[in-house]
């Protein structure tokens, strides 16, 4: 009999160190690397093949915006297609940030082609350089118990520093126990010297990220909206969970309005990958969730929400890697042992 699954599609940041040779090693000979590969050979950008190759990790190319996104595309969506679907029912799909793209083109709201030029075309845009950054703190302590007065520390520090000259931070992803605030750097150098030391290694600021979902990337806005065109977009053939936690249903799907949501909304305004999760887990009550490859660090966040919801009587950290340890119900493509789990 087969199980249900809700799919979640990963963000920038997750083709990592530790990804590096993750399309040799998983996917050699994939139809949808090969497209990818070539698009970006005919715009004499490195492929995503010879970027994976390469013998070691480089930030300035692997974490740069044109390459990652591109890199990320290839490994989830090869991932995608590795399901297993006589064993899995996919009842809907999400993502974090840039895994919205990506969700996009997994419940089929955007063909091959258009993805690639999509992901290929928002992850280009900061190649005359970034537009503000990221930064990330905790409010869940280690064991991924909620801290509300960290949380509204972190809200007041923000609006203290928003008062200064020259400052501009806003709220960017609610990514489970972490908040992530993108701002000018004037303003995140403000909010780094200003908020207490956690866990040995917050506040962070998140390398070559730009104040993604702010409305500071309203010039990005306004160029995605000139570059793409409404026949980009298509009816999705699966649910869609969105960054508000609004779920765009195959028949009832304007693709109008998706595009607006996607070029201008989801842009500019605060993603909420919590409220993703928990409409996947209470509107569609999954046998499992699968998150797609290159990386597992979402995991921890998907972790954090189940925690916080507590689902299937989740209560800390220590419960969830029990769980995850015997009977998963997070299947990350990432992790060796729980792919197996998933692939053909």
């Amino acid at each position: 009999m087969k199980q249900t699954a809700v799919v979640i599609c990963p963000g920038r940041g997750s083709y990592d160190p530790q990804a590096i040779g993750y399309l040799q090693r998983h996917h050699a000979g994939s139809d949808l690397v090969a497209l990818v590969d070539d698009y970006r050979r005919s715009r004499g950008e490195p492929t995503v093949s010879e970027l994976d190759r390469m013998p070691e990790y480089r930030g300035d190319r692997h974490a740069a915006g044109e390459h990652a996104s591109a890199l990320i595309h290839a490994c989830a969506l090869a991932d995608y297609a590795r399901i297993d679907r006589k064993r899995f029912e996919v009842v809907a799909v999400t993502g974090n940030s840039m895994g919205w793209y990506l969700a996009l083109a997994a419940a089929g709201a955007l063909d091959p082609d258009a993805a690639i030029a999509l992901v290929d075309g928002m992850g280009g845009m900061m190649r005359e350089g970034l537009i503000g950054g990221q930064l990330l703190y905790p409010v869940v302590d280690e064991a991924w118990q909620p801290l509300p007065e960290v949380e509204m520390l972190l809200q007041q520090q923000l609006e203290q520093v928003n008062r200064l000259p020259g400052c501009a931070a806003y709220p960017s992803i609610d990514l489970g126990g972490m908040r992530v605030i993108g701002g000018n750097d004037q303003a995140l150098d403000e909010l780094k010297r200003r908020l207490p030391p956690s866990q040995g290694r917050y506040p962070a600021l998140l390398a070559r990220h730009a104040a993604f979902h702010t409305p500071l990337l309203a010039p990005v806005s306004s160029r995605a909206r000139e570059l793409f065109p409404q026949g980009l977009f298509q009816r999705p053939g699966l649910p869609l969970i969105d960054g508000r936690g609004h779920v765009w249903q195959p028949l009832a799907t304007d693709t109008g309005e998706l595009r607006d949501y996607t070029l201008g909304e989801q842009v500019v305004a605060p993603f909420s990958f919590s409220s993703a999760i928990n409409v996947a887990i209470k509107e569609f009550a999954p046998d499992r969730l699968i998150l797609l490859g290159p990386g597992s660090s979402l995991g921890a966040s998907v972790g954090q929400l189940l925690v916080r919801e507590r689902w299937l009587g989740l209560v800390d950290k220590a419960r969830f890697k029990q769980r995850q340890a015997e009977d998963p119900f997070l299947l990350s493509m990432a992790v060796e042992t729980e792919r197996k789990r998933v692939v053909k």
